[in-house]
């Protein structure tokens, strides 16, 4: 599991994370592979999740970025509690999904068709806001499986600072982000 290879001698002051949830469904939508499991290495249990050792790397004052499943926002705040944190905001970042020419994302869904994502932000400490410019909402083309915006990055970093910051649950490397994931190197 990832989080076995947490660097605990180094603090963030930034925490960007997508965990790889485990949902109790197996096979969802047309070609029945699209279950997180068929597109992961690893999945993670939320009790799994919320054990990780976030607060050994967490620094004084940090701020944690953090995507979750709109399915389960009760969840998502049980692994942010768990590890320390304050919520600031459920819809903290909102990717509008977007498909081929610009076109609105059709993606699945319990109950209605998933076209967006949201990141929560919490912090710990009293981390300070390096801009107040950035936005909320930001509409960008669909990529790989679970792949986030790279300007998602650029915008946590106007925000929060060019401070030393860890994205976990990545699935590759990206210069002046300590990355940490099962599928670093392998995409």
């Amino acid at each position: 599991m990832i989080y076995k290879k947490l660097p605990s001698e180094k603090k963030y002051e930034i925490i960007y994370a997508d965990p790889p949830w485990q949902f109790s469904n197996k096979k969802t939508g047309g070609s029945m592979k699209s279950g997180s499991e068929h597109q992961y290495l690893n999945v993670m249990s939320v009790d799994d999740i919320c054990n990780m050792p976030i607060p050994e790397i967490a620094a004084e004052n940090c701020t944690l970025i953090m995507w979750y499943v709109g399915s389960m926002p009760k969840e998502a705040i049980r692994v942010v509690e768990s590890w320390g944190f304050k919520i600031k905001g459920m819809n903290g970042f909102c990717w509008n999904k977007e498909a081929v020419k610009g076109l609105p994302y059709f993606g699945m869904g319990f109950r209605t068709r998933a076209g967006m994502e949201s990141a929560i932000i919490a912090i710990k400490g009293k981390p300070k806001v390096y801009s107040h410019s950035v936005r909320q909402v930001r509409s960008a083309s669909v990529g790989k499986h679970s792949e986030k915006p790279a300007e998602f990055r650029d915008d946590i970093i106007e925000l929060c600072g060019d401070l030393p910051r860890i994205e976990l649950f990545s699935r590759k490397a990206v210069e002046g982000w300590d990355c940490l994931g099962d599928e670093v190197g392998k995409c």
